[in-house]
């Protein structure tokens, strides 16, 4: 054990540390611990850089773009309505079979992080003209989205890491469906458990907007533009009404005409009606403004058609946001996206603080004011997912979604069959869709945070190997396991993978844990597949925590969970799919 052990031990503990503690952004906590292992000389450059070019982190991106495709053609949309239908059937295991069936079939042919999101307005929409809580549906649509990752290479993208890894390290990669013979079995488990026993379960709990609704006098108040306002004849930020601890002026009401959303350089006039946000406190500081009189009736509602041009939007903040560990006053997201956050729930409860005062966490739900136009522009966004209103669909060019339809069918078809590698089938359907003008700018979506921490990765992976941490971790997992042989083993590293996983997101884990598996393999004598799997899933599968998938994160919010029902939900069936998965992963492959 020398420095260059000592050396990568430190950096990874700390590592840990940051981004359990959520300190550092999690990208910049990566290539930050990456560069000082390059600069100790634990790797080299060559190593350093060697998951940028990797096959499998090039598949993710192409199917990152792909996906973009597919959604704003409105190939999902329709998929939407035919899933989730207009009927509500009768009994709740028809209605959540009607849905987590055709959702596992989804994912396993796509990410399933678009499909969550794509299918949660839908689901909203369609528990509210039914009268069902939505609380009962969200969840199992994120853990149905999970199981059908596991049944192809494409289902998720630890499937992609896994073979990338394999192949970079020397090894056979996986076939199109080496997982399915473990994934099919697990997923069908998993979703019979979710109809018979997890939907019991579930706790029906009233979502953030329905909650918002009901409690609008806390948050809007009408003032009244008086003579005596030294602002009258000035603009918005001349008048001192632009930056006001905790309240936000996000309409003007000028006689009939609706001025939406309120633009620091428009004109403030006596009579003017203006709309505020804010909580009570900050409120009541604004009724002591000279000139500024309390209107005794409020004239606007959520929805309305009196509130003019502005609408209400809920979207839920994922882990690789930018605004996370931001204060909202400091994120100008009013400047920057045109909207305005009208209350942020966390845990299921609404924040009661000053909105400007708030630091933004993963898994927040914003409930945001906005114009009409606000879903067109913002879509997608690595910031936030949109989960109130559905994407609009460009309507002049239906066939778009057919031609998508097909050329995506197509690349799962070469795949599959062996006839072109997964990656030089996703890029040329990458490059058809874009020739076919399926595939523009607007509707890219990849997710540039979530490559390079996977990439980095790589690296640090590396420098396990390089100095001997990787050997050292694999011979205490096999005094651990030794007693019951390769299969003893295989479960400590299963086991200690899903540990690991509940605190440090799937892709990072699946990457450190890669080179253990390989190490003790090799100390029990066993094939590199068998462990290479055991990793795969631990990762993928991962349900008892919000935090421990992107799906549980984006359903978080919406649904109005708390941590506590995922551990009751999740964990009863994260224990299944281990048992299930390691049994068969023993019968096959050892």
């Amino acid at each position: 054990m020398g420095f260059d052990f000592w050396y990568t031990l430190i950096l990874l503990l700390a590592m840990i540390v940051v981004l359990v503690l959520e300190w550092v952004d999690i990208e910049l906590t990566v290539v930050t611990v990456l560069l000082l292992l390059t600069v100790g000389g634990v790797v080299n450059v060559k190593e350093a850089v060697a998951g940028f070019s990797n096959i499998g982190v090039i598949s993710i991106a192409l199917l990152f773009l792909l996906a973009g495709a597919m959604q704003s053609s409105g190939l999902l949309s329709s998929l939407n309505r035919l899933i989730l239908g207009n009927h509500p059937g009768s009994g709740m295991r028809r209605k959540l079979a009607r849905l987590v069936f055709p959702v596992t079939l989804l994912s396993a042919f796509m990410n399933n992080t678009p499909v969550v999101a794509m299918l949660i307005p839908s689901i909203k929409n369609w528990c509210q003209e039914h009268g069902i809580s939505v609380s009962r549906f969200l969840l199992p649509l994120s853990y149905a989205a999970i199981l059908g990752g596991l049944c192809t290479l494409i289902g998720t993208s630890t499937n992609l890491i896994i073979h990338g890894l394999l192949i970079g390290n020397g090894y056979k990669g996986l076939g199109f469906f080496e997982i399915s013979r473990i994934g099919i079995p697990v997923a069908l488990v998993g979703l019979v458990y979710l109809v018979t026993v997890g939907h019991k379960l579930i706790p029906r709990r009233r979502e953030p907007m329905s909650r918002l609704n009901r409690q609008l006098r806390e948050f809007v108040v009408e003032m009244k533009v008086g003579e005596g306002f030294s602002g009258i004849g000035r603009s918005v930020e001349a008048a001192g009404l632009r930056h006001l601890q905790g309240l936000f002026l996000f309409q003007i009401q000028r006689g009939e005409a609706v001025l939406a959303p309120a633009r620091p350089d428009e004109t403030i006039h006596a009579g003017d009606r203006l709309f505020f946000t804010g909580i009570p406190d900050t409120i009541l500081e604004l009724q002591r403004v000279p000139g500024l009189q309390p209107a005794k009736t409020i004239h606007f509602k959520l929805g309305s058609e009196r509130s003019g041009r502005v609408c209400a939007f809920e979207a839920v903040i994922p882990a690789s946001s930018a605004l996370v560990g931001k204060k909202v006053r400091e994120s100008d997201f009013r400047g920057r996206y045109g909207a305005v956050i009208l209350a942020i729930h966390r845990g299921g409860e609404r924040i009661e603080k000053k909105i400007g005062n708030i630091i933004l966490h993963p898994g927040d739900t914003l409930l945001m004011l906005a114009d009409h136009e606000f879903s067109e522009r913002w879509p997608q966004s690595s910031d936030f997912y949109l989960v109130s209103l559905p994407t609009p669909i460009d309507g002049k060019h239906p066939y778009r979604k057919w031609i998508t339809g097909g050329i995506f069918a197509s690349m799962i078809a070469l795949s599959a069959t062996g006839i072109l590698p997964l990656v030089v089938a996703a890029a040329g359907a990458a490059v058809i869709l874009s020739l076919c003008g399926c595939m523009s700018g607007k509707n890219v979506m990849v997710d540039w945070k979530v490559l390079i921490i996977i990439a980095s990765m790589f690296g640090i992976a590396a420098a396990m190997q390089n100095s001997g941490l990787a050997e050292y971790f694999s011979w205490k997992i096999v005094l651990v396991g030794r007693h019951f042989g390769a299969f003893g083993v295989l479960c400590a590293v299963y086991l200690l993978t899903s540990l690991f996983n509940s605190v440090i997101t799937g892709n990072a884990t699946a990457v450190l844990f890669f080179p253990i598996a390989v190490s003790a393999a090799a100390s029990v004598g066993a094939d590199i597949q068998p462990f290479a799997l055991a990793v795969l899933v631990s990762t993928a599968a991962t349900f008892a925590t919000p935090i421990s998938y992107q799906t549980n994160l984006m359903v978080y919010g919406p649904g109005g969970y708390r941590f506590s029902d995922y551990l009751k939900v999740g964990l009863p069936l994260q224990l299944l799919i281990a048992a299930l998965s390691l049994i068969l992963i023993q019968h096959f492959y050892l």
